[in-house]
């Protein structure tokens, strides 16, 4: 009988098992402005994000949709043969370029943005929407009713998690429903025309809990506009651009969080992440 080398039983013992499947990025595809995130850890299989939904006008507040948006073209430039990386260009009809890279690592995906205005006229490109949609993640998919995702929705107000609908909840505006929550420093008439909520969140975090309640899932922005649950079982940190001058650039950076039900963890992530935020 052939012998075991000693130092064999070391490391099998002494080091436990490595799973090949965890270290794996998640998988990134775009098409037809909807970007997916698959995993097969992510309840539902995989995370859709209408990217983008708009790019936006300041002045929004109370004003018909169709004049704040400004039409946008997005093209997928590359990506990686694993499925980490993808590279988009939109174009908007005043002539703003905005390249988006987005990376994948095993429980987040990264977006740094550089918006770039080459023309000789100031854009009034404002705000802009990825709009995540939520449903099969949270269990309320299109057999649930229309709104019961955002019972497992929250945001963070006076340095608290707050579930929704959240104390207060407002109901009127120029379209209903939904809920708007201006980011500090934004003037509440340059944001979206749904009912504007009272108080200004204490973070640019705006997330979710699965069916289960084993894993959360949030996104944020730095500069953001806007935290808005919709009406489309989506929940928006809409980033900021503030208009651009000519010739001038600005520089954004966000991330989708898909992480274990620690609250507090999350919070350390995103403090570490975006420090400005604090």
């Amino acid at each position: 009988m052939r012998k075991i080398h000693p130092l064999f039983l070391f490391f099998l013992f002494t080091f436990p098992a490595i799973s090949f499947a965890e270290d794996q990025p998640l998988r990134l595809s775009w098409n037809k402005n909807i970007l997916q995130i698959h995993g097969d850890s992510i309840p539902g299989g995989k995370i859709e994000i209408w990217y983008l939904e708009a790019y936006c006008r300041a002045g929004s507040t109370d004003r018909d949709w169709h004049e704040t948006v400004i039409p946008h073209e997005t093209k997928l430039i590359s990506s990686s043969s694993d499925g980490s990386q993808l590279q988009l260009k939109c174009t908007l009809e005043d002539g703003v370029e905005v390249y988006h890279t987005i990376k994948s690592s095993t429980d987040e995906v990264a977006f740094q943005i550089k918006a770039h205005n080459p023309t000789e006229k100031t854009s009034q490109a404002h705000w802009a929407q990825p709009c995540m949609r939520v449903g099969a993640f949270t269990g309320c998919d299109e057999s649930a009713d229309k709104y019961a995702y955002i019972q497992k929705s929250f945001v963070f107000l006076d340095d608290k998690l707050a579930m929704m609908p959240t104390t207060p909840w407002s109901t009127t505006a120029r379209y209903i429903p939904g809920q708007v929550w201006a980011a500090p420093g934004v003037d509440r008439d340059d944001v979206n025309p749904r009912p504007l909520n009272e108080k200004t969140p204490s973070n640019g975090l705006i997330g979710c809990f699965s069916k289960d309640d084993s894993m959360i899932l949030a996104m944020t922005w730095e500069p953001y506009q806007e935290l808005f649950q919709g009406v489309i079982r989506c929940l928006h940190s809409d980033f900021r651009i503030g208009g651009l001058n000519p010739g001038e650039t600005k520089m954004i950076h966000g991330k989708v969080y898909l992480l274990p039900n620690d609250v507090e963890g999350l919070l350390k992530r995103y403090q570490n992440d975006f420090p400005k935020h604090e």
